[in-house]
This record gives structure tokens, C-alpha cells and sequence, in this order.
């Protein structure tokens, strides 16, 4: 799935083929007449499709706004012949970050039956009965794109991370390695080429692979803070992809919607698990793809969270 391309429909075959995709996974199964896949609120929706090498379309979804602070996705569907391939998973994050990208703090849907548990897996919520449509019972779910907390509050959990990366892993110093920005959804760090350099004037492979590592766990420490829970924070396992050397500074980039594993059960004295990825990237071009497993483990005796 590299090389697949997220877009939104751009000419009248795409189009055609995007309603096409929807009519035949969500409507024709039920012997409901082609037109049924739309509504009125077609033209104010933000609309993607998950296009091939081969430029078949596996996958389609819609986001609309509900008020200021919600979006919902609805109409998405993936063709038979991709299903299990990740291709739903890929276009839900990306339908995630265009509502995070409006200011969204949550992201609701409708979910059939059948799906609920790919939702679940994606960090969905169980909410209230939906309405059943053809008689498919449908459950409401929903998703936080942002942590809670106020601009003040970030600023504070900040400065708090980076005190700890200083105090705690001293390599963090000597990589010059600080946060650019968090805004409740997106963590962003980034390191100088300079002190980070190897014998091919580009970035040493071992600084990008720290830098992803510690943007990672940053974003893990954050959420804890929002979520007023503590723990020893360590890595557990991780791999990493290196697409391309890094020639400038490199920023580092954690989205909430890509940290999958539930923290709660902190509070209940157990061991929590977060799959969370990172991305780097050189002059806004992706440079590396890091993915790691994070354990919390519950603190006994203390309230600070630790490598």
C-alpha cells in the first residue's frame, strides 16, 4: 500500500467511481435504488478516496462538520477484493486528520454491527444505540482527536516533558532536541542537522531513530498528563523505516489518531499498552516512518512518569 494515494474526486470518472464504490458496498446489497448513497449535505462534505498503483479505487469515506467541536464520517466503504489489506485503516486516519485539521476535538459515526470491532481497534468509543438502517442495527461511536486541556495547560505539560527528557536522558541534550509545537492533537520536535551529523553531511541514523523514539514517548506523556494518570513510561518494541537521508533540520510528527492502546486502566493499577506512530520529516517531505509499542507501568509510590 506505499505508493496508494489519498484524494479527494477530481474529475466526473472519479467521481462516478466514488459513488459507484459506496452504492455497491452500502446500498445494493439491500435492493436500494442507485441515488441512495447520497444526501443533502454532498456539497459541503470533505470527500476521499484510497486509489491503486493499478488506479482502481479501494476505498472511499465522507467527514462533514456537526458543530464547531465535532466532525462525522459517514459513507465508507472498501471493495471486497481489499478488505484486510489496511486500506479502511488508512483512510480513516486520513478522514481523522482533516477533522482534526478543522479544530475538531471529536470524530463521531454510525457503525453497523459488523464493524464495530474494526472501529474499537481504530480507538472508537461505544456510545448510544443509532437508528437501524434496512434493518442492520448500528451503534454510535466516537473518537477524541485532542487531548483535554487549554493552550496554558499544553504550554505547562511541555515544558514539564522537556525538563525530563534533560533530566532523565541526557542524550536529548547532547542531540539539541526540542518541542516545536503541541496543540492537543499533534506533537512536533525537532533537532539540529549540526551535533546530529555523520561522515555523509547527513543526518546519523541513530539520531533520527532517538528523535522518532522520544517524539513518541513524548506524546505518550502528554496524554497521560491530560488524563491526570502516572506511570514509568518505557519502549518495548519498535522498528523504523528510513526513506530518505536527511540533509536539513528534521521535524518529528505525532498525530493522537496514531496512538492505538487504552490508558484507563492505569487508574485500576494495571499495565497499559500504546502502539504509536512517528513520522520524520526533511524539508516537509517524509524521511522515516518509526513505529513503536510503549508500556505504562503503574506507579506505586510516586506521581512522575519516567523512561
Amino acid at each position: 500500500m506505499r505508493h496508494w494515494q489519498l484524494r479527494t474526486p477530481q474529475t466526473a470518472d472519479e467521481w462516478q467511481q466514488y459513488y459507484q464504490l459506496r452504492y455497491q458496498v452500502l446500498r445494493a446489497p439491500w435492493q436500494q435504488p442507485p441515488g441512495s448513497e447520497r444526501d443533502a449535505l454532498e456539497q459541503d462534505a470533505y470527500h476521499l478516496m484510497l486509489i491503486t498503483e493499478q488506479g482502481e479505487v479501494a476505498a472511499v469515506g465522507r467527514l462533514h462538520r456537526c458543530d464547531e467541536h465535532s466532525a462525522q464520517v459517514r459513507y465508507m466503504a472498501v471493495a471486497e477484493a481489499y478488505r484486510g489489506s489496511g486500506a479502511g485503516k488508512r483512510l480513516l486516519e486520513a478522514l481523522e486528520y482533516e477533522a482534526a485539521r478543522w479544530g475538531c476535538s471529536i470524530v463521531q459515526l454510525n457503525a453497523r454491527d459488523s464493524a464495530i470491532g474494526f472501529y474499537q481497534r481504530q480507538g472508537y468509543a461505544k456510545g448510544q444505540q443509532a437508528p437501524a438502517l434496512f434493518g442492520i442495527a448500528h451503534l454510535q461511536m466516537h473518537k477524541r482527536l485532542r487531548v483535554a486541556g487549554s493552550a496554558v495547560q499544553f504550554a505547562s505539560w511541555c515544558d514539564a516533558l522537556s525538563a525530563t527528557w534533560q533530566q532523565t536522558i541526557p542524550l536529548s541534550q547532547y542531540m539539541q532536541l526540542t518541542i516545536s509545537s503541541f496543540d492537543g492533537n499533534q506533537l512536533c520536535c525537532t533537532a539540529p542537522l549540526a551535533p546530529n551529523i555523520n561522515l555523509h553531511q547527513t543526518m546519523f541514523a541513530g539520531s533520527i531513530y532517538t528523535l522518532a523514539t522520544l517524539t513518541g514517548w513524548g506524546m505518550l506523556y502528554l496524554q497521560l498528563q491530560a488524563a491526570g494518570l502516572s506511570g514509568h513510561q518505557v519502549l518495548a518494541d519498535a522498528n523504523i523505516r528510513y526513506v530518505k537521508p536527511i540533509n536539513a533540520a528534521p521535524e518529528a510528527r505525532c498525530v493522537l489518531q496514531q496512538c492505538s492502546g487504552d490508558l484507563s486502566v492505569l487508574a485500576q493499577g494495571k499495565k497499559a499498552v500504546q502502539q504509536i506512530r512517528v513520522g520524520i520529516y526533511c524539508d516537509n517531505s517524509l524521511a522515516a516512518e518509526f513505529s513503536g509499542r510503549y508500556a505504562v507501568l503503574p506507579a506505586a509510590n510516586d506521581n512522575a512518569t519516567r523512561r
